[in-house]
C-alpha cells in the first residue's frame, strides 16, 4: 500500500510538471498570436540604412491587408477617372473640329467655274477658309492622339491592372486562410490537450480517494489505477500533438509574414507604382498631343496672315473695271432742237435771239421728230439706268463689246480643251490600232474603226465650232480696232454731236449733220448706202502671199471637201505657210500655188530654221 502510495505521489508530480508545461506553451503560443516573430525585429533592424531608402510595403505595412485593399482600389479608380477627363476633353477637340468644318463649308459653298470669285479680298478670304479647314484637321489630330495615345492605353492598362489587382489579393486572402487553417488546428490540438489534463487530474483524484478507502475494494482501486493510468497516457499523446501543431503554426506563421505577404505586398506595390509612371507617361502624351501640332497649326496662322497681306485694293479695282467695262463710248452731247423756227418773228433784225448761228445763217433744216429723239435718247440713257435685260443667243451678241470678246475667248478656251481631249483619244485609237495590226492575237484593228471615225467626226466639229467663233471673235476684235482708229481720227476731226450710238455704230441723225457742216446738201434717199472712210476698214487684206516656213509630207490622202480645205495625195510634198494654231489645221500651199488647211496628223512637217515672216491668224 505505501509502494502504491508512492507511485501514485510519483504520478501526481508528474501530471503537475505536465500541466506547468502545457501553461507555459500555452503563454508561449499566445504571445506569437499576439505579436510578430522575434526574426521580424531583426529583420526590420537589416534594413534600417541611413539617408533616404525605398519603403517596403512588405516590412513596413505587413498587417495592413485591408487598408492595401483599399488603397490600390482608389489608385485604379483614379485612372479610370482621369480617363474619363481625356475622353471628355477628345470629344471637346472632335465637336471643335467638327464646328469649325461646318463653319468653313458654310462660308465657302461650292460655286460654278464661272462664279469663282477674283478679287483679292474675296481669295484671301477663302484663303482664310482653307487655312482654318487645316486648323480643324489639326485639332482633329490632336483628338486622334489623345483617343489613341492617352484614352485607349489608359483603358487597356485599367484592366490590366483590375485583373493583376484581383490576383494578388487573391494570393493574399489563400495565404491568410491558410495561416487561419493552422491557427485553427493548433488550437484545437491545445483545447483537447487541456480537455485531457483535466480529465487526468480527474482519474487522479478518483484514484487516490479509492486508494485511501478502506472500505474500497482492490478491484476498485485496480479500476481506477488503470483508469488513471490511460488519461495519464491520453494526456501525454494530447501534449505531443499540440506541441507539433504549435511548432508548424509558428513555422507557418513565420513563413507567412517573411516570405507570403512580403512577397504578395511586394507585387501590389510595384503595380502601384507602374500605375503611377503610367499616368506620368500619359499625362506627357496629353501635352505631346498638342504640342506636335504647333507647327503646323503655326503654318496655319501664318497662311492666315500671308492671305491678309494678300488683300490689294488696286488690283481689286482693276478687277472691277475688267468685269463691267462694256467698250462703249460715252454719250456725246444732246443737240439743241429749235421749236420757235415756225414762230412768227415780231421783233426787230438786231433783236437778241437764243437761235444757234450756225442755224440764223443758214437755212432751216427740218424739224425733228419729236418722238424718234426721245427714243434715241432712251437708247442713250440705259446706260446709267437698269440695263434691259437681253436673252442669251450663241454668238453673245447681246453683250457689250468687251463682255462679248471675253465669253468668244472663254468659248474657244473651252472648245480647244475638248478638241485636245478628242485629239489625245485619236492618237490612242491610233496606236492601239497599229498594235493590233502588228499582233492580230491582241485583237481585231477593224473593231477600233467606228471609235476612230466618231472621234474623227467630233474633232471636225469642234474645229468647226471653234472656226464659227473665231470669227465672231475676229469681227469685234475688228470693230474694236476700228473704233480705236476712228476715235483717234475724232480727237484731230470731231464727229458732229449725237453720231455714234452706245454701241460703237454710227446713228442716222443726218439733219445735224447736214444743217451744220454740209447746210446745201440733201439727205439721203431710204435704200441709199451711205458712205463711211471706216467701213471697209475690217475687210482690207494684203495681197501678197505669206512666206513658207517650212514643207511636209502627206501620210494619208485627203480629199478636202469642206470650203477652205486643200486635197492633197500619199506622199505628196506640200509647202507650210502657217503653223497649227491650236485647232488641227495647218495651211499648206501646194507647188501650183493652191493654198488650203490640211489636217496636222495627215502630214509630216520639217520647219526651217531661222526662217522669218511666219503668220498665225488669231
Amino acid at each position: 500500500m505505501r509502494r502504491g502510495r508512492g507511485e501514485l505521489e510519483a504520478a501526481s508530480v508528474r501530471v503537475r510538471v505536465r500541466a506547468d508545461t502545457s501553461s507555459s506553451l500555452l503563454g508561449l503560443g499566445s504571445s506569437w498570436r499576439r505579436t510578430r516573430p522575434s526574426g521580424r525585429n531583426s529583420a526590420q533592424s537589416r534594413r534600417t540604412h541611413e539617408g533616404q531608402s525605398a519603403m517596403s510595403w512588405g516590412t513596413e505595412l505587413w498587417d495592413q491587408f485591408d487598408n492595401l485593399d483599399k488603397h490600390t482600389q482608389w489608385g485604379i479608380d483614379f485612372l479610370d477617372r482621369y480617363a474619363k477627363f481625356v475622353k471628355e476633353r477628345l470629344e471637346i477637340e472632335q465637336n471643335y473640329a467638327k464646328q469649325l468644318r461646318n463653319l468653313v463649308k458654310k462660308y465657302c459653298p461650292k460655286r460654278s467655274k464661272d462664279e469663282e470669285p477674283r478679287f483679292t479680298s474675296c481669295l484671301s478670304f477663302y484663303g482664310i477658309l482653307n487655312e482654318l479647314n487645316d486648323y480643324a484637321g489639326q485639332r482633329e489630330v490632336v483628338a486622334e492622339e489623345m483617343g489613341h495615345k492617352v484614352y485607349g492605353t489608359l483603358m487597356k492598362y485599367s484592366q490590366d491592372l483590375k485583373a493583376e489587382r484581383k490576383h494578388h489579393l487573391q494570393e493574399g486572402r489563400k495565404a491568410q486562410q491558410y495561416l487561419d487553417h493552422c491557427w485553427k488546428q493548433m488550437d484545437s490540438s491545445k483545447k483537447k490537450f487541456e480537455r485531457e489534463c483535466k480529465e487526468a487530474e480527474k482519474s487522479q483524484i478518483t484514484y487516490e480517494r479509492l486508494d485511501n478507502d478502506i472500505n474500497a475494494t482492490k478491484s476498485e482501486v485496480e479500476k481506477a489505477k488503470a483508469q488513471y493510468y490511460l488519461r495519464t497516457h491520453m494526456a501525454d499523446e494530447s501534449k505531443n500533438e499540440y506541441a507539433a501543431q504549435l511548432q508548424n503554426f509558428n513555422a507557418e506563421q513565420w513563413k507567412h509574414f517573411n516570405n507570403s505577404i512580403p512577397h504578395i505586398f511586394k507585387n501590389l506595390q510595384d503595380m502601384d507604382q507602374r500605375r503611377t509612371v503610367k499616368l506620368g507617361e500619359t499625362y506627357r502624351n496629353f501635352a505631346e498631343a498638342e504640342r506636335r501640332v504647333i507647327p503646323i497649326i503655326s503654318k496655319c496662322l501664318e497662311g492666315m496672315v500671308s492671305a491678309a497681306k494678300a488683300v490689294d485694293e488696286r488690283r481689286d479695282s482693276g478687277i472691277v473695271v475688267e468685269s463691267f467695262k462694256s467698250g462703249f463710248d460715252p454719250p456725246g452731247d444732246f443737240p439743241f432742237e429749235d421749236f420757235s423756227q415756225n414762230l412768227s418773228r415780231t421783233g426787230s433784225d438786231g433783236a437778241i435771239s437764243n437761235t444757234p448761228k450756225g442755224e440764223r445763217d443758214g437755212a432751216p433744216g427740218p424739224r425733228p421728230d419729236p418722238k424718234h429723239t426721245m427714243s434715241k435718247t432712251k437708247n442713250k440713257l440705259w446706260l446709267f439706268g437698269k440695263k434691259p435685260k437681253a436673252p442669251s443667243v450663241e454668238d453673245y451678241s447681246h453683250l457689250p463689246p468687251e463682255q462679248r470678246r471675253k465669253k468668244l475667248q472663254q468659248k474657244i478656251d473651252e472648245l480647244s480643251s475638248k478638241l485636245q481631249i478628242e485629239m489625245d483619244q485619236r492618237d490612242a485609237l491610233n496606236k492601239m490600232k497599229d498594235v493590233y495590226e502588228k499582233t492580230p492575237p491582241m485583237g481585231d484593228p477593224n473593231s477600233l474603226q467606228p471609235k476612230i471615225s466618231e472621234t474623227i467626226c467630233n474633232m471636225e466639229k469642234l474645229r468647226s465650232e471653234i472656226h464659227k467663233y473665231e470669227g465672231w471673235l475676229s469681227e469685234v476684235e475688228g470693230k474694236q480696232a476700228s473704233k480705236d482708229r476712228r476715235h483717234s481720227a475724232d480727237n484731230h476731226h470731231p464727229t458732229p454731236q449725237g453720231r455714234e450710238s452706245p454701241e460703237g455704230s454710227y446713228t442716222e441723225d443726218t439733219s445735224q449733220e447736214h444743217h451744220t457742216s454740209h447746210p446745201h446738201s440733201s439727205r439721203p434717199q431710204p435704200g441709199q448706202p451711205s458712205t463711211d472712210p471706216h467701213e471697209f476698214d475690217d475687210e482690207f487684206d494684203d495681197d501678197d502671199p505669206l512666206p513658207v516656213i517650212g514643207h511636209c509630207k502627206a501620210l494619208y490622202s485627203f480629199d478636202g471637201q469642206n470650203e477652205g480645205t486643200l486635197v492633197m495625195a500619199e506622199d505628196e510634198v506640200l509647202y507650210i505657210i502657217e503653223e497649227d494654231k491650236g485647232d488641227g489645221w495647218t495651211r499648206a500651199r501646194k507647188q501650183s500655188g493652191e493654198e488650203g488647211y490640211v489636217p496636222t496628223t495627215y502630214v509630216e512637217i520639217t520647219m526651217e530654221k531661222n526662217c522669218k515672216g511666219a503668220v498665225t491668224y488669231i
